[in-house]
């Protein structure tokens, strides 16, 4: 039986990082997805791309997403058929996070349809287009997932993490001192060893 992992990166990141998670994976080949566009009505080809020609090679297809990633995995993939996720500090409920980042920029929907883009001081820039797409596009996530969450994530809420185990079917492991980049020795020896147990 051949099994593959497809590895979705987050904004900022790279395709090649799914090389440093080959060691958590044995007997997987882990292919990572190459975008550098945000937007979900871009990337979803590029993902449906590359998992309609994995899906003609291999009998299980795993896929590993990291925040922002994590979206775009559920959002194209709901309908595939994917044995199992693992999520990384993963935006469950994009709506959410939209919603947030407006309510940190004192920026009312009256306000982003009428300008359609707001840039913000924290460098995202806010698009009426991306907000309604996400809520005329709602996503029904059936498969077994597996979340590592960072205690100290300031971008993504406990309670919206929460909302999701509840409701999917899914199961979460916290690092308290973790923060929404795993990326200190501590963190990624963290990430490590959840990710082993969790490709069980």
């Amino acid at each position: 039986m051949k099994k593959a992992i497809l590895y979705i990166h987050g904004k900022g990141g790279s395709h090649l990082e799914a090389e440093q998670y080959k060691k958590n994976c044995l007997g997987f080949d882990i292919i990572g997805i190459d975008y550098n566009h945000y937007l979900p009505w871009i990337v979803q080809n590029q993902i449906q791309s590359v998992y309609d020609k994995v899906r003609k090679k291999y009998d299980y297809i795993y896929v590993i997403a990291n925040s922002i990633g994590a979206y775009f995995a559920m959002h194209t993939l709901q309908t595939c058929d994917i044995e199992k996720a693992l999520f990384i500090s993963p935006v469950l409920d994009m709506e959410r996070l939209i919603l947030d980042m407006m309510s940190w920029e004192n920026v009312s929907e009256k306000d982003l349809r009428e300008k359609g883009e707001i840039s913000t001081d924290f460098g995202e820039t806010l698009s009426w287009k991306y907000l309604c797409f996400v809520r005329e596009n709602p996503i029904t996530w059936n498969v077994p997932t597996e979340i590592l969450y960072a205690g100290n994530d300031n971008l993504i809420s406990r309670q919206t993490v929460d909302w999701f185990i509840s409701s999917h079917n899914a199961h979460l492991t916290v690092m308290e001192n973790g923060e929404h980049w795993f990326h200190t020795n501590e963190q990624l020896v963290f990430l490590d060893n959840w990710m082993k147990k969790a490709m069980c």
